[in-house]
């Protein structure tokens, strides 16, 4: 009996029709003769399956099924590349352990304290981990941007803490920018965190569980066309992602090493990308990605495909995985 697969695709944050793309991909290259995917839209206000010809069948919310053409279709595990909210906060993950339904990505508390920038560099740290001089700012509070800059410095960054890396961050220059990109932060999150600026090669590393073994995948450095690696760097083709990184072999094993230690101490499962810059010659985290993209443009296929792995065989390690929790 094929397995029926819900792929999980939408959202409900501004990087919705990227998990689309992504999703897609997945519905692409999941393998037939195993599975039965099915693409499942989830948006504010509305689940549904979409079918071949493009017919919307609404979700049951209770339990998570779809009835086509008189016939109920329960599903045997959710493929999950939703990015943002509710896919990789934790509330996709704790109704679905909540109804039985095995995902393919991390567990709910690791999806809630990877999707805080803020909380997770607070568990990383005892760990060893470098990260930026920071500064939290709630969108309630009063902007002292003199303390800011006293604390992190100029040039820094300001982003959005709940969020994605793609939207809500902006690189600030001068203590006049400040407040507007508290702004331009607080319109995807009531909470901010303020990095100091590190200058140095960014690099990108993907960890996944791959066949029951826990793997770092070639390291990926990034160069921006921008300033920074945003929206139109990771989406639009504004940047060259060049795998394997230009760096040593000794620094390629530091930051995967490091990457894989974060993984194992976080307990998490299925698919991980971090990203962190080379400053002073050491590797400093600046977040981790539990849904990372996955559509043709993406980093971590890339780095996949540069071990050999197969989106089809990358795939359904993921779901068997998943399956055999």
């Amino acid at each position: 009996m094929k397995k029926k697969i819900a792929i999980a695709m939408g959202g409900y944050s501004s990087e919705y029709r990227i998990s689309i793309n992504s999703g897609n991909i997945v519905y692409k290259h999941l393998n037939r003769d195993l599975y039965e995917p099915y693409r499942v839209h989830i948006l504010k206000g509305e689940w549904f399956v979409v079918t071949e010809d493009d017919t919307p069948y609404p979700i049951n919310k209770s339990n998570f099924t779809v009835k086509i053409n008189d016939k109920v279709i329960e599903f045997d595990c959710v493929f999950n590349t939703i990015h943002g909210t509710p896919g990789e906060n934790g509330l996709l993950q704790a109704y679905l352990e909540l109804i039985g339904i095995p995902q393919t990505s991390c567990d709910y508390y690791q999806s809630a304290l990877t999707f805080n920038k803020r909380d997770l560099i607070s568990v990383l740290r005892p760990f060893g981990v470098l990260a930026a001089t920071n500064y939290y700012l709630n969108k309630e509070d009063e902007i002292n941007t003199k303390e800011i800059v006293d604390k992190v410095g100029l040039p820094c960054f300001v982003k959005a803490n709940r969020a994605g890396s793609s939207f809500g961050v902006t690189k600030v220059k001068t203590e006049e920018e400040l407040i507007p990109a508290a702004k331009t932060a607080f319109t995807e999150d009531d909470e901010a965190i303020i990095e100091s600026f590190l200058d140095g090669t960014e690099v990108s590393v993907g960890v996944i569980t791959y066949k029951g073994e826990i793997m770092a995948l070639p390291v990926t450095e990034i160069v921006p066309e921008g300033e920074f690696f945003d929206y139109a760097a990771k989406y639009l083709g504004k940047s060259q992602e060049i795998t394997p990184a230009r760096i040593s072999e000794e620094n390629t094993k530091k930051v995967q090493d490091i990457a894989i230690m974060i993984y194992k101490k976080l307990k998490m499962k299925g698919f991980s990308r971090s990203e962190f810059i080379f400053h002073d010659g050491e590797p400093h985290f600046i977040e981790m990605n539990t849904n990372p993209g996955i559509s043709q443009a993406s980093i971590l296929p890339q780095q996949a495909e540069k071990a050999g792995i197969s989106l089809k065989d990358l795939f359904g390690s993921a779901i068997e995985a998943a399956l055999k929790r």
